[in-house]
């Protein structure tokens, strides 16, 4: 009678263990293949196309001669002067570490620094594009003059009153 009660019970856990088991178990393998069929209906992240990247190196390599011209040397100079801007040393230094190691040259980074540094009052700190721009534009031309400085303020009324 006992061994008959002990089976009972054992039986009846392992029932009640696989009713909650088997509806979590199909429950996270539906989540799981329907975060799939959602990754897969997301369309790709926006940003330019590839072509239009080519087209963007081409048009650099006929403004500028030299080897800060390749394309390799012009996307790893742009992103170590952002992260410079961006104080993300760090990773400025290990991108500066590969831009080496393509032979492009060392002295265009701290040239494209400064031009950015002199045009601060220039980039927009809301508009995204505003940094890469000016970035793009001091590495065609490191040495282009800075733009002058923003109009005055219209001058403050006097302090003087006509009573």
């Amino acid at each position: 009678m006992f061994l008959r009660v002990v089976r009972i019970m054992v039986a009846l856990g392992a029932a009640i263990w696989l009713a909650a088991a088997v509806p979590a178990l199909t429950g996270t393998a539906f989540a799981q293949s329907g975060g799939a069929a959602k990754e897969a209906e997301k369309p790709p992240a926006p940003g330019p196309a590839p072509a239009q990247k080519t087209e963007e190196y081409a048009d650099i390599q006929h403004a500028m001669t030299g080897p800060a011209s390749n394309p390799e040397c012009v996307w790893l100079g742009r992103r170590v002067i952002s992260l410079m801007w961006r104080d993300d040393i760090e990773t400025a230094f290990r991108h500066l570490d590969l831009y080496d190691r393509f032979g492009c040259p060392a002295a265009h980074i701290p040239a494209t620094f400064r031009c950015l540094i002199l045009q601060t009052n220039t980039i927009d700190p809301k508009a995204t594009d505003s940094l890469n721009n000016r970035i793009t534009a001091c590495w065609i031309n490191p040495s282009q003059p800075a733009p002058p400085p923003p109009a005055a303020a219209a001058a403050a009324p006097s302090a003087t009153s006509n009573h």
